[in-house]
């Protein structure tokens, strides 16, 4: 009887995991594709934005692959270059900061924390907007609405500065395996949006 139940249920296990482990290849491939797009230096937020909506339609069983991500990142590009090097220079200032503090100026250690607390604010919000980026999506009220859900939702923002964590710890160990784990990040990206929206 009971050896019946294990054989009832098996076959609905089976396909539940083997859609959860072509979720996270698909994660591990797409974060391939936005190390390749990030090529670009300026072009990250564009690539992220390309890699979400393309876990977006892979977890909603659409039809999409490379074709489709080259097409969204060139959409995202067109005002995404402008929010990369924005980001570039909030990093070029905290850099200056955190060598302010390690010069012994006065005040120098409060304002490199300060510095590299907003550098990590400004990865997370920049994150979430490109997680909820589509085809003609303007980036400034994109990312002015990413601020708020950044402070409103500081459970989903921690899940995300772990996911820096992992692509940094990755990348210090195994430096190749920080380029796929880039795609999961921007599945955590995607995750944590959908779990902002349904509450």
């Amino acid at each position: 009887m009971a050896q019946a139940r294990v054989k009832a249920r098996s076959p609905r296990r089976e396909p539940v995991l083997g859609e959860r482990f072509s979720v996270f290849a698909e994660c591990l491939l797409t974060g391939v594709w936005i190390a390749v797009a990030c090529l670009g230096v300026v072009t990250y937020p564009a690539a992220f934005a390309a890699g979400a909506r393309h876990l977006r339609r892979r977890t909603a069983h659409t039809a999409g692959g490379v074709r489709e991500f080259a097409a969204d990142f060139r959409a995202a590009l067109r005002g995404g270059w402008l929010v990369g090097l924005a980001g570039w220079a909030v990093a070029a200032a905290v850099w200056v900061d955190v060598h302010a503090a390690r010069a012994g100026l006065p005040g120098g250690p409060l304002v490199g924390a300060v510095g590299l607390l907003a550098l990590i604010a400004a990865a997370v919000a920049g994150t979430r907007a490109a997680a909820t980026w589509t085809p003609g999506a303007a980036w400034r009220p994109l990312f002015a609405r990413a601020v708020r859900r950044t402070v409103l939702d500081p459970a989903g923002s921690l899940l995300l500065v772990g996911g820096f964590a992992v692509v940094v710890c990755s990348g210090w160990f195994v430096p190749p395996l920080a380029v796929p784990v880039l795609g999961a990040v921007a599945a955590a990206a995607v995750a944590v949006e959908e779990r902002y929206r349904h509450r």
